[in-house]
């Protein structure tokens, strides 16, 4: 993973924890009533993929067994991870593109209501992705998978050539020479891996994509309800085919592309279907970049335009995260798939206790901060979701009070200890087990094993009835807690 040339280290602190009185007067453990997001408090829990579903993409008892986690520490929401619209293998991510899924989704939802008391809320983040293919060996990507063009054969003086001497000359070139004859997109596709892009209209099935995507997303939408999830979060941060639509390196021609207006139109469009095909009482969100942190990516201004049209159009809430694209990530190695997370704008996302000067905490409030006033003098109230790097009382609460946001949402301190918050509002935070931001969870994310916390996956292994990841090395969630 990228890393900034500074390498500040630094160390996460509880800092001054809260008496009864604090809590009790506290914006963070007030209620939140915005018409139909309505939270028991302030406190959220935001998607993370776990691998922890079937290769087909089924509810397993390690899915029950993960969000029951969290949700016994009592978090006013929780956001189910990345869950595929589209009915096509994706590996183990839980999925949502067919009724065969409700079932073991809809006791998903039975599991959090009990583990909660009823208390926590139930949100599931919807995502689509286009294809991106592991980086060939060069051999075979020359051999076989290259289309062999005029252009080719001119560059290498064999035009008319057959084919098999064509490949056989391209073969001969060492690498300076053969990105001279291979075009961007081809070079990409022998060092990278082929990724599909939204701008790629010359495939038929990308072209059609503001055709297809709307009902798509209102489907799985209409699932979500009928299996009892409080609303949907809407995928168009990072890597993926909704955030490709909004960023500025989105040159489509129909439409759907170009300036900031036409790149925010297929995303309102499917805002609009969604919302139209659930009940009024039915929450429907987004979480979306305030920062891509790539070259020629959206700016500032832009998401600031894209957050108004989103509230303007109805969203009941607006999540905000940061970077995570393929554009700059690492090259990957020969047989495996570029890793949207390993570039510099992946350390945006998700920073590490080896950071710059400005830190590893809370390096997304200044934009989300910005943004949230954007919306406000527009005229909207809809909540804002802040986050990134959040592992204290007095960080949320400062966020909270200075406008950053109105909901804190903290993933990895949240996997650190799944009782945080809880342990906050009951005056047991000097109890918290705080996360170091080493990014072990995300290293094992990247390598696509079952994400645990190194503060905990090695504690009490000898439990009884305890889930263990695949080599029987790790536990797979955080040890109970109880109040002493």
């Amino acid at each position: 993973m990228w890393k900034p040339p500074d390498k500040i280290r630094w160390r996460s602190e509880i800092g001054k924890l809260p008496n009864a009185s604090e809590i009790e007067s506290s914006l963070l453990f007030s209620p939140l009533d915005a018409e139909r997001l309505k939270l028991r408090n302030r406190t959220w829990v935001p998607a993370m993929v776990p691998w922890r579903a079937t290769e087909e993409g089924y509810v397993t008892p390690e899915i029950l067994d993960w969000y029951g986690r969290f949700a016994r520490g009592r978090p006013a929401a929780i956001v189910v991870e990345a869950t595929g619209i589209r009915d096509v293998p994706s590996g183990p991510l839980l999925r949502i593109g067919h009724d065969r899924f409700l079932n073991g989704l809809t006791e998903l939802v039975a599991r959090v209501r009990k583990e909660s008391g009823g208390t926590t809320k139930l949100f599931i983040q919807l995502i689509d992705f286009l294809s991106i293919k592991r980086r060939p060996p060069r051999e075979k990507f020359l051999t076989r998978y290259l289309e062999i063009t005029e252009q080719h054969r001119q560059h290498l003086n064999l035009v008319g050539a057959e084919e098999l001497n064509v490949r056989a000359a391209l073969m001969a070139l060492d690498g300076t020479e053969l990105q001279t004859v291979l075009n961007d997109r081809e070079w990409e596709a022998l060092t990278m891996g082929h990724r599909e892009r939204v701008s790629d209209t010359h495939f038929s099935h990308v072209a059609e994509l503001p055709r297809v995507l709307p009902p798509l997303f209102s489907s799985a939408a209409q699932r979500a309800e009928k299996a009892g999830f409080d609303g949907v979060e809407l995928h168009y941060a990072h890597a993926y085919t909704m955030a490709s639509f909004l960023s500025a390196t989105n040159d489509r021609s129909d439409g759907y592309g170009g300036n900031r207006e036409a790149r925010v139109r297929l995303p309102l469009e499917v805002l609009q279907q969604v919302r139209q095909s659930v009940s009024n009482r039915f929450v429907v969100g987004a979480r979306f970049l305030a920062d891509e942190a790539i070259d020629g990516g959206s700016t500032l201004d832009d998401v600031c335009f894209f957050a108004k049209e989103f509230a303007r159009a109805g969203m009941d809430f607006l999540s905000l995260s940061r970077g995570g694209k393929f554009d700059d990530a690492k090259q990957p190695k020969v047989g495996a798939a570029a890793y949207p997370y390993t570039g510099r704008s992946g350390y945006e996302c998700m920073p590490q206790f080896i950071s710059d000067e400005i830190g590893p905490f809370g390096r997304n409030f200044a934009a989300t901060k910005a943004i949230r006033q954007a919306v406000r003098k527009a005229g909207f109230n809809t909540p804002v979701v802040g986050a990134g790097g959040v592992h204290s009382f007095a960080m949320a609460e400062t966020a909270l009070r200075q406008g950053v946001a109105d909901i804190i949402g903290a993933a990895r301190q949240s996997l650190a200890d799944p009782d945080w918050f809880l342990k906050l509002e009951t005056g047991h935070g000097d109890q918290i087990r705080l996360c170091e931001y080493t990014n072990y969870c995300e290293g094992l994310d990247q390598t696509h094993k079952q994400v645990t916390c190194k503060l905990w996956d090695r504690v009490a292994l000898d439990e009884p009835n305890i889930l263990k990841s695949s080599d029987g090395r790790r536990r797979l969630t955080a040890p109970d807690w109880t109040a002493e």
